[in-house]
């Protein structure tokens, strides 16, 4: 996925840190209440370019975990105190748990029920008696809806453009595509247009909630006011 490795560099003006600080206080305020006492280690497994660490961090004690080496190169620049490591939500192992552990949408690269059995199940490795995981997709089969939408950011010098157009092909199956037009005007007024496709996973919320059961979580939904499902799973003492 080009977004995510050579145009990693470009992520700030794709998905602009100041558009997370309302979503990352209301992750906040879910970790807070769904564990008594409130989380002060917190783990997130698909952390990105850092985004929403940028605003939990003043919250909690951070450490972050992404596939891309070049996404945590954008995230230690936003995020210098906080620890990054490099790995894979479904078999990283850093050896001990936290308070609580939170996946954001990065969990929608889980395109089979495999490979989100792999990820619930190390996300329940790292979490303490107790604890809680809060897991957030961008959507479930119920609420999935094919769109489009754009956006974009000025920078020093630079600017980028894009539009984005999710379908879903096949509707039998666990996942969904979608198209970035992505287009990068640098610092000469040259522009240049990138095509990247993502295919991302689609699970109905009783296969949620049954691989959240499996794995050991007492887990609870809610839909919050970006209309999204998402899942705080508790692990029992």
């Amino acid at each position: 996925m080009k977004l995510y490795d050579e145009l990693a560099e470009w992520w700030p003006l794709f998905s602009a840190p100041a558009d997370y600080a309302e979503e990352a206080a209301f992750f906040a305020q879910v970790l807070n209440d769904s564990s008594k006492p409130p989380p002060r280690r917190v783990l997130e497994l698909g952390s990105g370019g850092g985004n929403n660490a940028l605003y939990l961090k003043s919250k909690f004690e951070m450490t972050l975990v992404d596939l891309s080496p070049q996404m945590l190169a954008v995230s230690r620049k936003l995020n210098p105190e906080c620890d990054h490591r490099e790995g894979d939500m479904r078999t990283v192992n850093l050896g001990r748990t936290f308070d609580a552990v939170f996946i954001h949408d990065a969990i929608a690269y889980m395109t089979s029920e495999a490979d989100l059995r792999a990820a619930i199940s190390n996300a329940y490795g790292h979490c303490r008696p107790g604890g809680v995981a809060l897991f957030v997709p961008d959507c479930v089969r119920e609420t999935f809806a094919a769109e489009t939408r754009h956006g974009g950011h000025d920078g020093e010098g630079r600017s980028l453009r894009y539009l984005m157009w999710t379908v879903d092909p096949d509707p039998t199956d666990t996942t969904y595509r979608t198209d970035f037009a992505i287009m990068l005007r640098d610092q000469s007024g040259e522009t240049r247009v990138v095509h990247d496709w993502h295919i991302e996973g689609l699970f109905p919320r009783a296969n949620w909630l049954r691989l959240l059961t499996e794995a050991g979580f007492h887990p609870t939904t809610k839909t919050d006011k970006w209309n999204r499902e998402i899942f705080a799973a508790k692990r029992p003492i």
